[in-house]
């Protein structure tokens, strides 16, 4: 498990992180947000012991984060930290020397998680890619063997800053099965991006940073039950103006051929179907949970106004 525990970070007078705990086992997918700014790099950084908090304490399984446990810790950061002039094959390699692994295991770790990644590509020759230059490859495999030096260690615990970056939907869903498999083996995972419909197909907890101070934490399905503010999706021939009258509605817009109805919560819906249900044509009335994207606007516009 790892536990972050009242850690605050101060560089001089400026507080980065501000009295943050939070905790991760084994096998769970934990959701880090924020704006640019927001204390996410600095967290990491302390996580993986290349800072020292100014106080509070983290730890992994039981034990202070330091040189003796980083070889079970992977990292694909948001900014691409690839030697372009080395072959993908040189990259790995030197990659997993650092964590400690010799060159066979290295090897046989590249070919399968290469074959994972590249198995429905038609054509796809296994032993042309490894000898490939980085500087040769796409934006997107160079994303690939970014989190392929990130996993090559098959980390205890793994931090993913913008993993998705470059990447076009069906490598997504690659990276997706990738990163569900790892932890399936049970690795501990702390998963970070700017595009909440990304986290939402992972992080079941998750903490929202403003300015270094948690603002939003928990339970992802439980702080969407909790969100007052819900969505009801309307398809058919309605009278738009008389749902707007009604109290507690606080938007309707059209998508596409359907209604999307913004309420302050979900008693509201039983007065928006008594006007919906007079309409024609009526053939969906769905009420949604707010999305994370819509949340986490708020929770941050609301800190930032306080």
């Amino acid at each position: 498990m790892l536990k972050v525990e009242n850690v605050t970070k101060f560089y001089d007078k400026f507080c980065a992180v501000d009295n943050l705990s939070f905790e991760v086992k084994e096998g769970e997918i934990f959701g880090l947000l924020g704006v640019n700014g927001a204390g996410k790099t600095t967290t990491f950084r302390m996580i993986m012991g290349l800072l020292d908090p100014t106080s509070g304490n983290i730890t992994l399984n039981g034990k202070k984060i330091d040189y003796s446990v980083t070889d079970s810790i992977g990292f694909l950061t948001e900014e691409r930290s690839l030697l372009l002039k080395m072959t993908v094959k040189e990259q790995v390699l030197f990659y997993g020397n650092l964590k400690g692994l010799d060159d066979k295991e290295i090897l046989k770790r590249l070919d399968e998680l290469l074959n994972r990644l590249y198995a429905k590509e038609d054509g796809f020759d296994l032993e042309k890619f490894k000898n490939k230059k980085i500087k040769e490859l796409s934006k997107g495999n160079q994303q690939k063997v970014q989190l392929i030096t990130a996993l090559i260690n098959e980390p205890k615990l793994l931090i993913l800053d913008e993993p998705f970056s470059g990447l076009d939907p069906f490598n997504i869903e690659l990276f997706k099965d990738e990163i569900t498999r790892m932890a399936n083996n049970g690795s501990i995972i702390i998963f970070s991006s700017h595009r909440m419909d990304h986290v939402e197909l992972f992080c079941k907890k998750l903490v929202v940073l403003v300015k270094g101070k948690s603002v939003l934490e928990g339970n992802l399905k439980e702080i969407k039950e909790k969100y007052r503010k819900k969505n009801i999706i309307v398809s058919g021939d309605i009278d738009i103006d008389a749902v707007k009258k009604i109290k507690g509605v606080v938007s309707v817009t059209k998508l596409g051929t359907e209604y999307e109805i913004k309420i302050d919560n979900k008693d509201v819906s039983d007065d928006v179907f008594k006007v919906v249900s007079k309409g024609k044509n009526i053939s969906k009335y769905q009420i949604e949970e707010p999305s994370l994207n819509e949340i986490f606007i708020t929770k941050v516009g609301e800190s930032y106004e306080k």
